[in-house]
């Protein structure tokens, strides 16, 4: 089983999540596993970017990028090389870690109105 770690799962300055994934499921299922706020306003249904994460370390072990994957990303804000979007990076046999997008973390928080009411509140 593949470790997935990521950074910032649940914003800038939280501490790494490192979770082991069943080989085969994608970034964003990993994430919805184990907490890590990777949004997904499509459902994982490769119609929006929000589920745009950087992978730092393990990005030979993921499949090609598609070319529907390719344009969809060209929707996302701050594409790099190590981007992928997290509905269609099926885990490979290599360990993982993936920085989810301040983008992605919005999303979520936009999906999660409570949770995002919650850390204003936090906020003061």
């Amino acid at each position: 089983m593949p470790k997935v770690t990521f950074v910032n799962p649940q914003g800038p300055g939280s501490q790494p999540l490192v979770i082991d994934c069943k080989k085969g499921i994608s970034i964003l299922d990993c994430a919805e596993e184990c907490g890590a706020r990777v949004g997904h306003a499509c459902g994982g249904n490769l119609a929006c970017s929000t589920c745009h994460v950087w992978v730092h370390a393990g990005i030979d072990s993921l499949p090609e990028v598609s070319d529907k994957e390719n344009d969809i990303m060209d929707k996302a804000f701050d594409v790099r090389p190590e981007s992928r979007l997290g509905c269609q990076a099926k885990l490979g046999d290599d360990d993982l870690v993936v920085e989810i997008t301040e983008e992605s973390l919005r999303a979520w928080l936009d999906e999660n109105p409570d949770e995002r009411k919650k850390l204003r509140a936090q906020a003061g």
